[in-house]
């Protein structure tokens, strides 16, 4: 979301740039848009959609009003709605796509895939590499689609192509890495990870080095690259670091690689995940919903669900299980399609 955000930002201003040179007074005709894209970008995502509301009252750009609302329900995961608002963002447009057209489209087919409609996000992807057949991401992102519909034969080249329009995107590389082995295809996802480690180039840095190693499962090799990269002020390789820590046994460690970030760098929700498992592992639970708890305050829209579930997990590992109960009770509500929750509420109401 925050790689999408800055595209959105640039593409907002440029917007609002050219309604001031033509005399509209654009700031002032789109402010409640300007002040719902603005609790966008701090998650406060139900102030977003108040503001788009009364955007639409105030007859504002009723094309930047519904991408907006899109944002806004995609934040709150309610995927129906967020594509339902992405398309009419796409239907107030011209027959002509612009920019805007191509980074929402993006948002459109997450929001399909989300809501359960993979069929309806490839589709978007197919659409957008018939009009741009250089568009890294949409690929990329095909791929990741083909492979969870089970697809491996028409993922494979997707992914060859997106990683041959970008080589060197390890973010890209891991990420498919990581989807090519939660689909059961870890010794082709592998073979991407030692060609980069083959071809690497001279100037690849060590926590690129250090975090492909630690996929390999070399976590000897991947705490030497890591270490170097942290003592040279790489801020990113504490998780890296510490979660190689964790598979090398080393919990204490561990957590106080995840405790020396927190206190250098400041608060980070992923991190106060991570310290939490250690804790769950060193059976410090209290440390651990201590943790927890700090990185639900920091309101991480993308680490809310992983941190509201493991809360429960800790509770029913301290057996309060009442405790867990209800937590889980508002899981399910927020996050009806977890399957794995639904199972655990029916265990927690049996106690």
């Amino acid at each position: 979301m925050k790689k999408k955000n800055g595209m959105k930002a640039a593409l907002f201003a440029v917007l609002c740039a050219g309604m001031l040179c033509t005399g509209c007074g654009g700031k002032e005709k789109n402010s409640n848009i300007n002040e719902g894209m603005t609790a966008i970008e701090e998650l406060r995502y139900e102030d977003a959609l108040a503001c788009f509301d009364k955007a639409l009252v105030s007859g504002e750009d009723k094309r930047l009003i519904f991408r907006g609302q899109g944002l806004a329900n995609l934040g709150l995961a309610r995927y129906a709605e967020a594509a339902a608002a992405l398309e009419q963002c796409l239907s107030s447009g011209s027959c002509i796509p612009d920019a805007m057209d191509y980074d929402v489209n993006y948002y459109l087919a997450t929001a399909y895939y989300k809501a359960g409609r993979p069929e309806d996000a490839k589709k978007v992807y197919d659409a957008v590499l018939a009009l741009k057949g250089d568009a890294r991401e949409a690929y990329f992102m095909r791929g990741i689609v083909q492979i969870r519909m089970g697809n491996y034969e028409l993922a494979k080249p997707d992914f060859d192509k997106a990683i041959e329009l970008a080589p060197t995107d390890y973010d890209q590389l891991v990420e498919i890495y990581k989807v090519m082995d939660e689909t059961g295809y870890q010794e082709m996802g592998t073979a991407y990870l030692e060609s980069a480690i083959q071809k690497a180039p001279k100037d690849m840095s060590n926590y690129d080095k250090g975090r492909i190693y630690f996929y390999l499962e070399d976590f000897e090799s991947a705490r030497n690259y890591l270490e170097q990269a942290r003592d040279a002020g790489d801020a990113q390789a504490t998780y890296y670091l510490g979660k190689t820590w964790e598979n090398l046994g080393e919990y204490n460690y561990a957590a106080s690689v995840y405790l020396s970030y927190l206190q250098d760098q400041g608060e980070s929700a992923l991190i106060y995940n991570q310290l939490a498992l250690c804790y769950v592992q060193l059976e410090d639970y209290e440390s651990a919903l201590s943790a927890l708890q700090s990185g639900l305050a920091l309101e991480d829209a993308a680490l809310r669900q992983t941190l509201s579930f493991n809360q429960i997990v800790v509770n029913e590992r301290q057996g309060n299980f009442k405790q867990a109960a209800q937590l889980m009770s508002k899981y399910i509500q927020d996050y009806p399609d977890d399957e794995t929750a639904v199972r655990e509420n029916e265990f927690l109401r049996s106690r």
